[in-house]
């Protein structure tokens, strides 16, 4: 089955064409990340606006390259939510359209069961049970994967999500949009001795987090500094190293009391947040010892993209689900409402 996937839920339009016999034959991304750059955050109707502009032609250019023509398609999935209500009707029309156009199925994915199952894409993938990290801008969730619909959430952010934590640190910083990876990259320079900052809640039982306070103590040491001797580059450098190990800290410490509760020993890592550096470094080291396997998707899947997309409608395509006639986009969806293909 050759499944194309659109990706349009927030400020990056993902194409991909996926075939369930050979695997991935072809991928575009484009990122709005300039369009919105100079506004610090994603303006909802200028990513609407480029979506518009961007999807139609990623279609083409991701057919041609992979040399299927349109009448070859077997299926096409697009992402329905949770995101951008604007941006998931541009992917979700189009995506609609073609399908009754060629006579085929479409399905609406969830955007983060798109994420969590990304790492079954590398060519060693994870075996059900597993324990999911989904770490992103707008999610940070714990999650017992027992196979395909069949998740139970164990922990979520009572506050803002850890990438969401990221960004507004990026901006008491002063740096550019987007910020996490802008964080990563001056925390390098960092101290390590010189600063330490709470890791919230991992005194509490229970897997929930919270990432609020951690901005705010952020933020006092921000002005702390600014009124001692003014805000120097090292000053941004040291609260960037400390900000991001307390992040990195808290979410090794709730992974390993997840795969203890659970009595698991995999551990699969997803969304954009997955793709920094020391958080898979200290996953890895602090868990690998106690006979742990840690996976996440290449770094080209962990933001958002089709290739994800694209799997998981091929996944639930396969097992005979398809688009009901009342389907619609839902700029909030819990990934609780989610069930097998089978029962669904």
């Amino acid at each position: 089955m050759r499944v194309l996937g659109i990706e349009t839920s927030c400020d990056e339009t993902g194409i991909a064409l996926y075939d369930t016999e050979r695997g991935l034959l072809a991928d575009a991304l484009y990122s709005q990340v300039p369009v919105h750059a100079e506004y610090g955050g994603v303006v909802p109707e200028l990513a609407s606006r480029d979506h518009i502009r961007k999807t139609l032609p990623l279609v083409e250019q991701v057919l041609s390259e992979a040399g299927i023509p349109k009448s070859d398609l077997d299926a096409i999935a697009y992402t329905a939510g949770p995101g951008l209500v604007g941006a998931l009707m541009v992917g979700a029309t189009l995506a609609r359209s073609m399908a009754f156009g060629l006579g085929i199925p479409s399905l609406g994915v969830h955007h983060m069961e798109g994420h969590l199952l990304a790492p079954l894409l590398a060519e060693d993938p994870p075996e059900y049970p597993f324990i999911a990290l989904l770490v992103s801008g707008g999610h940070s969730q714990l999650v017992r994967v027992d196979g395909l619909g069949r998740y139970a959430l164990l922990g979520e952010s009572l506050d803002d999500a850890a990438g969401e934590a990221f960004d507004k640190t990026a901006k008491l910083l002063g740096l550019p949009y987007p910020g996490g990876p802008q964080v990563a990259a001056l925390a390098e320079k960092g101290d390590p001795a010189r600063f330490t900052f709470p890791r919230p809640m991992v005194k509490h039982p229970g897997l929930d987090m919270s990432f609020s306070g951690l901005k705010t103590h952020t933020l006092t040491t921000v002005k702390a500094c600014r009124e001692e001797s003014g805000l120097t580059d090292q000053d941004r450098a040291d609260i960037a190293w400390a900000f991001q190990q307390a992040v990195v800290d808290t979410l090794v410490i709730k992974c390993r009391r997840a795969l203890v509760q659970e009595g698991l020993k995999t551990l699969v890592m997803a969304g954009g947040v997955s793709a920094n550096s020391l958080l898979r470094h200290d996953l890895e080291r602090k868990l690998q010892p106690d006979g742990v396997s840690v996976h996440y998707p290449s770094l080209r899947l962990c933001t958002d993209n089709g290739a994800m997309i694209a799997y998981a409608g091929a996944l639930r395509l396969a097992a005979g689900q398809r688009d009901p006639q009342d389907a619609e986009v839902r700029a909030r969806w819990p990934m609780t409402e989610l069930s097998p293909p089978e029962a669904a």
